[in-house]
């Protein structure tokens, strides 16, 4: 009877700890595309879907050096969710860093403009923080930038 019993909270144990994992590494690649799509039409974007899922909109090329995935630049920023709250926002002097430093969206959507222009960055959650979040940033979440190139440093 013991064995029985020990046999089934062993069971009910690993049944539960693989549900947890589980939790923490979901797919919300649907759900963002369609949040996604659906911010760009109640909005009149005109967005470009990169491979990767990224999308982004060019609102000014610009018309200094190009930076690449690995480039050291400046940018000013204003991060929110589709909802238009506010997570995060830049000084207008921008901040630096290197595109290597930063969440997949970035290091794959910066290098879109040249140094003078700006546009929107729309990330999905496996190119941003992915499935578990970061500070104010929920897991899952579809991930909005008005980004302008200052510098490529």
């Amino acid at each position: 009877m013991k064995s029985i019993l020990l046999a089934l909270v062993s069971i009910l144990f690993v049944s539960c700890l693989s549900e947890g994992d589980a939790a923490k590494t979901v797919d919300y690649t649907v759900e963002n595309e369609k949040e996604i799509v659906d911010y760009i039409a109640a909005n009149k974007l005109t967005a470009t879907k990169t491979d990767s899922g990224l999308y982004y909109v060019v609102n000014e090329a610009g018309t200094g050096t190009q930076p690449t995935a690995s480039s050291n630049v400046t940018v000013a920023y204003k991060g929110y969710f589709t909802n238009g709250n506010v997570f995060d926002k830049s000084t207008d002097q921008g901040i630096s860093f290197g595109l290597n430093q930063v969440i997949k969206g970035w290091t794959e959507g910066i290098p879109y403009f040249k140094e003078g222009g700006n546009g929107i960055l729309l990330i999905p959650s496996h190119l941003g923080y992915g499935s578990n979040g970061s500070g104010p940033i929920p897991g899952g979440s579809v991930l909005v930038f008005d980004v302008k190139l200052i510098k490529v440093n």
